[in-house]
């Protein structure tokens, strides 16, 4: 069975923009914020939906957790420049080669947290996508509500060393809906001890 590397999952979803006005041309897309329905959109392409076809006709919307001003958390990130790169394990035998970009520091429900964030090696290369980051991170609410692997967030590196978390926006790994893909899995160190509900919920209880 091919394997397919999450690196691709990242060219979509930083894309998905443009994908929203050709498939609201069938029907509206659903979705609470654009980047829901920018999401939604994705999912339902033919040509860029992780879903397997059975899945994807049936299709209507991921379930999000409602928009929740108190999930955009300001951070203070502490970069790691000296940091080496390392094999990320997968969902798969493949492996992503990472390396620790910094450490996030943020409050969230009066507790203190951190996460680290990481660079992708192979996304280095590819032009326009010099600046992006990996957050994947897991909560208290993995396994219940959200998917029992954890989440997802896309960013750029900032200019300075504030750094903006919008929680609203976490995903699931494309493995969750098609065990074809090879996703990262979440370092057990990105572990947040407190519910985050906000972003893209469970799928077919998985």
């Amino acid at each position: 069975m091919k394997n397919i590397t999450m690196k691709i999952v990242f060219l979509f979803i930083l894309s998905m923009v443009c994908l929203t006005n050709c498939s609201q041309k069938k029907r509206p897309i659903q979705g609470e914020t654009e980047f829901q329905k920018n999401l939604n959109a994705t999912y339902k392409d033919a040509t860029t939906s992780p879903l397997k076809d059975k899945d994807r006709k049936n299709f209507k919307g991921l379930d999000f957790f409602k928009f929740d001003s108190t999930y955009v958390v300001t951070a203070v990130l502490k970069r790691t420049p000296d940091t080496e790169y390392f094999e990320m394990q997968t969902t798969t035998e493949e492996v992503s080669k990472k390396r620790v970009f910094g450490v996030l520091h943020f409050t969230l429900h009066k507790k203190k947290h951190q996460l680290n964030i990481y660079q992708d090696q192979d996304l280095l290369e590819k032009e326009g996508f010099e600046d992006y980051l990996f957050l994947p991170f897991l909560d208290e609410t993995n396994g219940l509500e959200t998917y029992g692997g954890g989440r997802y967030i896309d960013a750029k590196i900032p200019e300075g060393d504030t750094f903006i978390i919008d929680f609203n926006k976490a995903y699931n790994p494309y493995c969750v809906y098609n065990e074809k893909y090879s996703c990262p899995l979440v370092p057990r160190g990105n572990f947040l001890k407190v519910k985050v509900e906000a972003g893209v919920k469970a799928f077919n209880n998985y």
